[in-house]
């Protein structure tokens, strides 16, 4: 298929580093965003979701893309996020018929939404489903958890790990993996990620009993509502310069859209979440209509843009944490 994009400032920056454009091998991963409703609106959030939010995806779609990976042997993990996904209807659908296929299934949940009425059996669903629950709690703390993501948040989403651990997530050999995810609280990068682990599971564990697998650190991306928050602050400017000041050749071969695709609520294809956000769609396929399995995707360019600082910043930066 013709390449028709332009190269970016980050792809210069590959240039003087003496590395190639950035182009995904495999398939291994599609994460699909199911909508931009959720039960709450965090001021770091580069989807802007929230509680006004109405995009939700379809049967249909949801539909196509089980009939997708049905035909796509190379794709071992579906990664559903939102918005909350757990809250939108093709959620269960989309859980249940990416099991069958053996594949998985990766829920990347905010705790709170365990309580929203009408998913009281929603924990278990989980677990009987052995989904992988990816865990929002930017700190251990309540006073930096609140400030990014609301009052009365932070006890709410101890209560829901207590659940989930109470049903065996993060315990030793339950088979159940509940990994938590830290962001910064404001334009920083994230600290190294093994020794802020480590103060994790003191705290979380002297202080409350409680248990998870692993930590995951995520640098902020300067998309959306963050960006919102550094023009408030005056520090968009030095957010940026940051980021690219750190830029670090390591991180680019474990970048994840080197084997991911991102799918949006609507159907159409991304090369990762974050340009999902920017409209700034895969260049090889449009939507789901146009392929046959997502295996097509395989070798094409991956398109770039200066927020790919944000991935490659530091020791680098995505979905599955630190990349070195």
């Amino acid at each position: 298929m013709t390449e028709t994009l332009a190269p970016s400032g980050f792809d210069d920056r590959l240039a003087s580093a003496g590395l190639p454009v950035l182009r995904r091998a495999e398939v291994t991963t599609v994460q699909i965003n199911l909508g931009r409703y959720c039960n709450q609106a965090c001021q770091h959030c580069h989807v802007e979701a929230g509680p006004h939010r109405t995009e939700r995806m379809s049967r249909a779609t949801a539909d196509r893309i089980l009939a997708l990976l049905a035909a796509s042997p190379e794709v071992r993990a579906v990664d559903l996020t939102g918005g909350a996904p757990e809250l939108h209807e093709v959620f269960r659908p989309l859980v249940t018929g990416a099991r069958a296929l053996g594949l998985e299934v990766l829920d990347r949940c905010n705790l709170t939404c365990l309580f929203v009425e009408g998913q009281e059996d929603l924990a278990a669903f989980l677990r009987d489903h052995q989904v992988h629950v990816v865990a929002s709690l930017p700190c251990y703390s309540r006073e930096n958890v609140e400030r990014q993501r609301g009052k009365g948040v932070y006890d709410l989403s101890l209560q829901g790990l207590r659940t989930l651990n109470a049903l065996g997530y993060g315990q030793p050999g339950s088979g159940l993996e509940l990994d938590l995810v830290f962001n910064p609280l404001g334009p920083s990068l994230p600290p190294p990620q093994a020794a802020l682990e480590a103060d994790y599971r003191a705290r979380l564990g002297e202080d409350f009993g409680l248990v998870f697998n692993r930590l995951l650190t995520v640098t902020n991306m300067p998309i959306k509502r963050f960006t919102e928050l550094l023009h408030r602050l005056g520090k968009a400017d030095a957010y940026w310069a940051l980021l690219e000041g750190s830029f670090n050749p390591a991180a680019v071969a474990h970048v994840m859209c080197r084997n991911l695709v991102s799918v949006g609520y609507d159907g159409r294809i991304y090369d990762c979440d974050f340009n999902q956000m920017l409209d700034l769609p895969a260049d090889q396929a449009p939507d789901l209509g146009s392929i046959a399995r997502f295996d097509d995707l395989a070798q094409a360019r991956i398109a770039t843009g200066r927020h790919c600082f944000g991935c490659t910043a530091g020791c680098g930066s995505s979905c599955g944490g630190s990349l070195v």
